[in-house]
């Protein structure tokens, strides 16, 4: 890439100028110290926001190539002289080597956005280590969540925010209008203590999935153990059969429904238990249990994971005539009906499960993928909160019951086989229904019209055993007050 190339963004984005979403740049002298990667994005996005770049190095002749032409590239004594505003692109160990520069770096405000391998990997932040070293020196933590990626492809194909925090107001309104300029959308955080927090934030991976993850592992596993007992052992034990070539994909096929089905039961488990804790103390004011409320806040991840294992099991299905053993099988059977001269094995009742059974499981899969499209920000952002409660929760629960009649079709008469209790265990399907059968008969009870009425009044405000004053007209046209039960 040629130096002329160097002073645009990676994507092509081209210059922000005469761009009416960006406020166009003051021509402030921003000084960047540093030469890595995250250096050089820096100082391409601050070229492309009509900011002047001065790039201090330790070596400024070697370094001078990999930075835009519209950037100088000097020494870090020299950077430091021309501007007030310094982001301090080198890692934490590296503080020390600018211990020299400490008489010229007094009163600038220096930017610390260095992040750690670790969480909570020092007793203090990076920015209050920097702002011990260089007290005369102003510090604000910024721009450590933002990535370089983000840097020179823009703000548009990245995260827009970038949190700032400092204990000098001033300094923090500086850089947030330099963060503003470039497209990025700050966000103070507070005093230089929550320095410690934001340089966290970038270590953490998928903290809101965590739980659900290990819920769907935990669920997996469970029924993988108990469908591996009654396909693969049992006949084993009992028939000197091996089939565990069914382990990969007919134990996987037949997991992946059941936790699925659980998993969306689960997303409206909660709301369920929410309502009935609001019925039994008569007030909407009253905080849940904390494992409740985690449990609501992390809905839409189960949901998105049901939806990831229902469309993993579509696939193995799918997948389920290719095998080489349904082959053998198959060929098996046809032998077998030919010797014993049979010329019709049609049985309507098991045609017209299979066919129910296929035709319901495809609208439930419909149902889900319309629920996990609407869960994108992209989409919810579009749509108001009706249509969004709408499709989240009355569809969402079209879901559930669609995919409780694809479960039944599945199962047909074959909870009341013998044959079918192996190990005396039942299907595994009759314990996938016990969760959303449960919420399923919870959901027709609270849209009685009684029930329904009285969740409404108290999610309006309504508590049980508050006294209310009122005011009443008199005989003699005067008002007398007094008070009353809100229960009445």
């Amino acid at each position: 890439m040629s130096r002329g190339d160097m002073a645009k963004p990676l994507l092509g984005h081209g210059s922000t100028e005469g761009d009416p979403g960006i406020t166009p740049a003051s021509g402030r002298t921003v000084g960047v110290l540093g030469s890595g990667d995250f250096a050089r994005s820096l100082a391409i996005r601050l070229v492309c926001s009509g900011f002047k770049v001065v790039v201090g190095s330790r070596n400024p002749k070697r370094k001078a190539s990999l930075f835009p032409s519209a950037a100088e590239v000097t020494f870090q004594a020299e950077a430091v002289k021309k501007t007030d505003v310094i982001f301090v692109a080198v890692f934490r160990e590296h503080y020390s080597t600018l211990c020299d520069l400490a008489d010229v770096l007094a009163g600038k405000i220096l930017v610390d956005v260095s992040n750690n391998t670790e969480i909570n990997h020092h007793k203090e932040s990076n920015a209050e280590y920097l702002a011990s070293l260089f007290p005369a020196c102003t510090v604000v933590k910024g721009f450590n969540v933002v990535s370089a990626w983000t840097l020179q492809s823009g703000a548009r194909d990245g995260n827009k925010q970038v949190l700032i925090c400092s204990n000098n107001q001033e300094a923090k309104r500086t850089v947030a209008e330099i963060a503003q300029v470039m497209g990025f959308t700050p966000v103070d955080m507070g005093c230089m203590a929550s320095a410690r927090e934001i340089e966290n934030i970038p270590l953490r991976l998928l903290p809101a999935w965590k739980i659900p993850i290990f819920l769907a592992l935990g669920l997996f596993l469970c029924f993988f153990t108990y469908n591996l007992i009654r396909q693969v052992i049992h006949p084993f034990i009992r028939e000197q059969k091996n089939k565990f070539y069914k382990i990969p994909i007919e134990v996987v096929n037949t997991t992946l429904p059941c936790v699925s089905y659980v998993m969306l039961s689960l997303v409206y488990l909660p709301g369920v238990l929410a309502a009935c804790s609001q019925l039994y103390y008569g007030t909407k004011y009253r905080r849940f249990p904390d494992w409740l409320d985690q449990w609501l806040q992390h809905r839409k991840q189960i949901g998105l994971l049901s939806f990831f294992c229902a469309a993993l099991h579509a696939v193995y299905s799918l997948c389920l005539p290719m095998r080489r053993s349904h082959r053998y099988l198959l060929i098996e059977t046809a032998v077998k009906q030919a010797v014993e001269k049979k010329m019709n094995i049609w049985v309507e009742e098991e045609v017209w499960r299979m066919e129910i059974y296929i035709s319901v499981g495809i609208i439930a899969l419909g149902l889900l993928s319309l629920l996990a499209i609407t869960s994108l920000p992209s989409i919810a952002n579009s749509l108001n909160w009706r249509e969004f409660s709408f499709v989240q929760s009355s569809l969402g629960f079209v879901a559930l019951v669609v995919s409780t009649l694809h479960t039944l079709t599945y199962g047909w008469s074959r909870a009341f086989d013998e044959n079918q209790y192996k190990f005396y265990l039942p299907p595994t399907y009759t314990l996938t229904l016990l969760v959303p059968c449960t919420v399923i008969i919870a959901k027709v009870v609270f849209s009685l019209p009684c029930i329904r009425h009285r969740l409404l009044r108290i999610r309006r405000g309504w508590e049980k055993g508050r006294y209310v004053k009122f005011v009443l007209p008199s005989a003699t046209g005067e008002y007398a007050s007094g008070e009353t039960s809100s229960n009445v």
